[in-house]
């Protein structure tokens, strides 16, 4: 006999395949930067030969174990450099981060042109809100609503004691009170769950490998426009598979992990929401709604901003058809689980 799946065991899941995901941010640059700095010493050792130098760096990979045995040069000296650059690079992240964390929900919540709400101005959504704050054991977060008809809603913040919830008017006005208060309880999910935490890095702080690598690009485009000695070009030559490697984690390998990630804490959200409200099947209900119409067009031009609603509010055809270029899992998935789970609370 099969063993019954709850929510409990969704949130579980997603919270340990969520650490290992991120865990992958870290190894991914080290990875990388290794390639980097094995195929600039490879071409720098073989400056004369190039070619030879090439075939190098195409034979080291495959047979990693045997340089190792060997105690290659190349391949040791790669890896040091390799953690020496990413240790710089992670904590130039670090302190990019943490300035753009304790300003980034409100960079986040302007670029959405939302206006935020109190009690005398809509008491039944304040009052709902409120309630579901209370039913989850965390404080009232600010209220902000988006004029637009479409169905979106997402939570944004540093933590539970600073954190905001953002509704489009369409989400009000469309859907049933016991649906709204499902969506509300999502998003306070993902404030319970610190997810809010977690999107802020990510949304401010991918964006410092990007920068960097641009900044080293600018630095070889003028400086390899003056005269320069043969150690000087040995220098250059690392700075351009630096930023190559930079350019290939923020342009692929990040987005990717971070989609993921993205994808994880939703079915989390889901299943920590339902067990807020009790009833799973109402949001299975309103993300039905919501997938008819979830695109919010002041956040067409916000891509990043879309993991963190609850369903993304531009996504073409093409990318619902393909998870895995995908801010989240596939309504279809999400409203299976939400059924799956319903009476086993």
């Amino acid at each position: 006999m099969a063993q019954a799946v709850t929510l409990y065991d969704h949130i579980a899941e997603n919270n340990r395949k969520t650490v290992l995901l991120v865990a992958l941010f870290p190894i991914a640059l080290v990875i990388l930067m290794a390639i980097a700095c094995v195929c600039a010493i490879s071409i720098i050792d073989d400056r004369d030969c190039t070619l030879e130098g090439i075939g190098y760096i195409l034979s080291v990979f495959p047979n990693a174990k045997q340089y190792i045995h060997e105690n290659n040069a190349h391949l040791w000296s790669g890896v040091g450099y390799a953690f020496a650059y990413s240790f710089f690079i992670t904590v130039i992240a670090l302190v990019w981060s943490f300035i753009s964390f304790n300003i980034g929900d409100k960079m986040i919540i302007n670029s959405c042109f939302a206006n935020e709400i109190n009690r005398k101005e809509n008491p039944k959504i304040y009052n709902m809100v409120e309630n579901v704050a209370i039913a989850a054991g965390l404080p009232m977060p600010k209220l902000y609503i988006i004029n637009d008809s479409s169905l979106n809603a997402f939570a944004t913040g540093k933590n539970p004691e600073n954190a905001s919830v953002i509704l489009t008017t369409g989400i009000i006005d469309r859907l049933e009170p016991i649906e709204l208060e499902a969506v509300i309880a999502h998003e306070m999910a993902h404030i319970g769950n610190r997810d809010i935490r977690l999107n802020m890095f990510i949304i401010t702080g991918l964006s410092v490998f990007g920068f960097i690598a641009d900044v080293i690009r600018r630095s070889l485009t003028v400086n390899t426009r003056r005269k320069s000695d043969k150690n000087s070009s040995g220098v250059y030559i690392f700075l351009f598979f630096i930023m190559l490697a930079l350019i290939i984690f923020n342009a692929v390998i990040a987005p990717l992990i971070q989609l993921a990630v993205s994808r994880k804490r939703e079915y989390a959200a889901d299943a920590t929401g339902a067990l807020i409200i009790r009833n799973p099947l109402a949001l299975a209900s309103a993300l039905e709604k919501i997938s008819q119409d979830a695109r919010v067009e002041v956040l067409d031009k916000q891509p990043r901003v879309a993991i963190a609603c609850i369903a993304n509010p531009s996504l073409s055809a093409f990318f619902k058809e393909k998870e895995l270029f995908s801010t989240h899992p596939s309504i279809e998935s999400r409203i299976y689980r939400l059924r799956q789970s319903a009476g086993r609370l």
